[in-house]
């Protein structure tokens, strides 16, 4: 039988980018507490932090949950901390959360993560079912300077909560409305990880767009950043496509600094005003269409991300028909494509709702249509020549992965040096989103 240390634990983590950062914000307090992170049969402590955006998410975690009680029964020495979203997007989900997995030790609230090293003191202490939710509003970056970590990526979060009523989201029901975090917290999270050797800084928020702190716009925040004196790329999270109309020479004012990649994810969800309407979306298509124009214009090899909702109740085949026309318009390099599902706590759960049927042939279509039209944007960067930042092994044998300035894939074979490094390289072949490419010079 495997030995469990008194002072340890094991974190797995679902969802978003914020999730993560809270999940290493939880790591930084217990490794400045004593505790050790270790694997799931060495560990005392069991740390799920949970998501609750998707139905299948959900359907998956409680799952697990239910798995974990059957495991805690016969192994009682094992103690369970439920965090994150799903226990916080409907009232009685706790309690709902607790039936499923009776012998949680605690359920804790997302403004409670700074308190974790607290509560194992008290499951310590021979405490359980313990509910610790906070509505105190924390600034999470602060915290992120005592999270050690021997990656090339570190996700930083400079808001949580966003100012949107989207139909169809659970998420602000559990993270509430925006809240800003200081820009000299984020900014010192930022260089605590640079002086480990993090090459990519992710900034996360629900809505990087609406990050404001007294005078600091996310353009100041983002050049100061920028001017930190370290060789890294910055990648911005996501934004709502209304940044286009309303903060549109802010955006691009980002994309002209040095070290931001030529990324940007604008999640459209539709092609039609009336669906948008529905969702409570603030923009129109042909809006964001003119903008996105601007954009490919100004910035050539710009990779936009986007997201679809396919389904969403009382979307028409007329309805759907413009979305497909808008992305083969488009030409997004990424898409994520979500068969819509109701959530808790939403208005989208009480609209009369499609079959399942008719959502699966419209994703199968729009993945299609996707699909093609990627193959041919990326035909662009055949014989490109660059830098590309070396981040891990690939797929096959001998081969190394890495991104360009633009974010994109890059794979190449027989890399000599370290990760962390940059390389220069050609690109040769493009298979679907990935760029392949031969070295050119290895110091």
């Amino acid at each position: 039988m495997t030995s469990i240390s008194p002072r340890t634990y094991f974190i797995e983590t679902y969802g978003c980018a914020a999730n993560q950062a809270d999940s290493a914000i939880m790591e930084g307090i217990l490794h400045e507490s004593g505790y050790e992170k270790t694997t799931f049969n060495q560990a005392k402590y069991i740390i799920i932090n949970t998501c609750a955006v998707k139905q299948a998410t959900e359907n998956k975690l409680r799952a697990l949950l239910t798995e974990l009680y059957q495991y805690t029964l016969t192994h009682p020495d094992k103690k369970l901390i439920i965090a994150g979203c799903l226990p916080h997007i409907e009232l009685g989900y706790i309690e709902l959360i607790g039936e499923i997995a009776p012998s949680f030790s605690a359920i804790i609230g997302l403004n409670s993560i700074i308190k974790i090293g607290d509560i194992i003191a008290r499951i310590e202490k021979g405490e359980e079912h313990l509910i610790i939710v906070s509505d105190t509003k924390i600034d999470k970056a602060r915290y992120l300077s005592d999270h050690q970590t021997n990656q090339l990526t570190a996700i930083i979060p400079i808001s949580e909560g966003c100012t949107g009523i989207c139909t169809y989201c659970c998420v602000k029901n559990a993270r509430g409305g925006l809240r800003c975090y200081e820009p000299d917290s984020i900014v010192r999270a930022v260089e605590h990880y640079l002086r480990q050797g993090v090459k990519q800084i992710y900034l996360t928020s629900q809505d990087c767009s609406t990050y404001t702190d007294q005078s600091t716009t996310l353009a100041d925040l983002i050049a100061r950043i920028n001017d930190l004196p370290y060789k890294f790329y910055i990648r911005i999270g996501m934004l709502n496509p209304s940044v286009l109309m309303h903060n549109y020479d802010q955006i691009t004012d980002i994309l002209r600094l040095k070290k931001v990649y030529q990324f940007l994810h604008l999640p459209i969800q539709s092609g039609s005003n009336q669906i948008l309407m529905k969702m409570k979306r603030p923009y129109k298509i042909s809006d964001v269409m003119g903008r996105f124009e601007n954009l490919r214009e100004q910035f050539p090899f710009l990779t936009i991300s986007t997201d679809v909702i396919c389904g969403f109740p009382g979307e028409t085949e007329h309805d759907f028909y413009k979305t497909l026309n808008f992305i083969k318009w488009l030409q997004p390099e990424i898409l994520n494509i979500s068969q819509f599902t109701p959530r808790p706590g939403t208005k989208a759960k009480e609209m009369t709702q499609l079959k399942s049927e008719i959502i699966k042939t419209r994703t199968t279509r729009l993945t299609s249509v996707f699909r093609t039209s990627l193959e041919y944007m990326n035909r662009a960067w055949m014989g490109w020549e660059g830098e590309v930042l070396v981040l891990h092994k690939g797929n096959e044998p001998h081969q190394t992965f890495g991104r360009n300035f633009a974010y994109k894939n890059v794979f190449f074979k027989d890399y000599q040096g370290e990760f962390g490094t940059f390389v220069n390289v050609k690109i040769t072949n493009v298979q679907g989103f990935n760029l392949y490419a031969k070295i050119l010079k290895q110091d």
